[in-house]
């Protein structure tokens, strides 16, 4: 999902996209497609959790010395708890819930672990692995809790994309425009006509929507995982797809007309545990570039109040401008009423104080992918231990955040990196470290392989 919507004066990523790269060689690609100073923004990770009308820093679990001070008290009474269980737990937790009790204790986990992850991942977190957390959840040190909850400090900037740099222009989708025209032209097919529909993995035929036929040797396909196995028709290999489980995403774009109001700052994206919203993440899309929204002379009419009132005029008048990104996961266990999203959303935004019902909305998006997350839960690995082998021995590399369906490795910098990996396993049998080693790229800078 890592490109940007744009229509007439709305440029809207799909979903929180930020670069930041554990792969040197991925750096080197992105530097060759847009290599000057002025093709991107750098920006430090200025990130909040939403929590009883506080901005308590991300990640909360570290910075519960935000917090009034009765959840301060139960949540270092059952973290020193949950310590104490832990040095003496002789099994590692069981699913993700376990983890959470585990490691962050019952206070942080019922006001904050539990309803955030439910709103992200729309499923049950004791349905969900825990093999998959590496870098992507804080787990917190209880002597440092304790100290700044003591001392009243807030913990530092903590995981991967502390810092990250953004493209000027065009949005996240603007990365791999510049990147594809790096290839010649007579190596890409882009758009319905090279759209595949049927892959014969016998005659190792890839048919195309336009009745195009290209046989192969060996295919690298970062379509769907359960997608690629309907396209081939095999029913062990859908049968064993059925497993596979993943959340829906919408994303909600707003455009609101005036400066960007002082508590909205220089806030990059926030978080939102709490039931007055339906959306889990905000993205302030307008800070990342000033080309994300229209110049302050852009004229646009006002839609509407964001208390759904209509404006005095309707009448064309210039800005400035900026803008928010919202996100909400559905799936089966959590419906989402597609039709009263975006007003849902609005009352969210004016609920959690970040805009006020007098603000004049000029824009607003709305787009849902029925592939959002590729869920961790406790049937995937055992899944994928029989599905990507069984398309191995077909000579087909399902690779990608849904090729391979593994959220550890399922950023731009991975997915990027699975596909690059692959074709080394094809070329000269190399090692796909990203696909099978997650915590040793994860965990480290890759930077042995450069570009050039």
């Amino acid at each position: 999902m890592n490109f940007t919507a744009i229509v007439a004066h709305k440029l809207y990523d799909v979903g929180g996209h930020v670069i930041f790269s554990h792969y040197k060689y991925f750096d080197d690609c992105l530097d060759e497609a847009l290599p000057k100073e002025e093709d991107w923004y750098h920006h430090q990770r200025i990130s909040y959790v939403r929590y009883k009308g506080l901005w308590v820093p991300y990640p909360f679990q570290n910075n519960i010395s935000m917090l009034p001070k009765e959840d301060q008290v139960h949540c270092v009474d059952t973290l020193i708890d949950a310590a104490m269980e832990c040095r003496t737990a002789t099994t590692k937790p069981s699913n993700f819930d376990e983890w959470i009790l585990r490691m962050t204790g019952k206070g942080i986990a019922d006001i904050f672990m539990r309803p955030y992850n439910w709103k992200v991942w729309a499923v049950p977190t004791t349905k969900m692995q825990c093999e998959w957390l590496g870098e992507r959840v804080a787990a917190p040190d209880v002597k440092s809790v304790v100290r700044n909850v003591l001392l009243g400090k807030v913990a530092g900037g903590w995981g991967p994309n502390a810092t990250f740099r953004f493209p000027a222009r065009d949005g996240t989708g603007g990365i791999w425009s510049a990147v594809a025209a790096t290839l010649p032209d007579e190596k890409k097919r882009f758009g319905e006509r090279g759209t595949v529909t049927r892959i014969d993995a016998s005659a190792k035929l890839a048919t195309l929507q336009d009745g195009t036929t290209i046989r192969y040797k060996k295919l690298v396909s970062t379509m769907a995982l359960d997608a690629l196995v309907k396209m081939m028709g095999d029913s062990e290999l859908v049968s064993l797809s059925s497993q596979l489980y993943y959340s829906s995403t919408h994303v909600v774009g707003v455009g609101i007309r005036g400066a960007r109001p002082e508590k909205i700052g220089d806030k990059c994206w926030l978080y939102f545990p709490e039931e007055n919203c339906p959306f889990y993440r905000a993205t302030i899309f307008s800070n990342y570039s000033p080309y994300n929204q229209p110049a302050a002379d852009t004229q646009l009419p006002t839609m509407f109040l964001a208390n759904g009132q209509s404006p005095e005029s309707q009448e064309p008048k210039p800005g400035p401008y900026w803008s928010i990104m919202l996100e909400v996961s559905e799936s089966s266990m959590k419906p989402v009423d597609h039709a009263s999203l975006i007003q849902e959303s609005i009352r969210g935004l004016i609920n959690t104080d970040m805009i006020s019902p007098e603000d004049e909305l000029v824009s607003v998006y709305h787009r849902r992918f029925d592939h959002g997350y590729p869920t961790p839960t406790l049937e995937r690995d055992a899944a994928l231990d029989q599905l990507l082998p069984k398309l191995r021995s077909m000579d087909i590399y399902s690779r990608g955040r849904f090729g391979s369906w593994k959220y550890e490795v399922g950023n731009q910098d991975h997915s990027f990196m699975l596909g690059v990996e692959a074709v080394d396993n094809i070329v000269n049998g190399g090692i796909e470290l990203t696909l099978h080693y997650h915590n040793v790229v994860n965990n480290r800078r890759n930077d042995e392989r450069r570009l050039g």
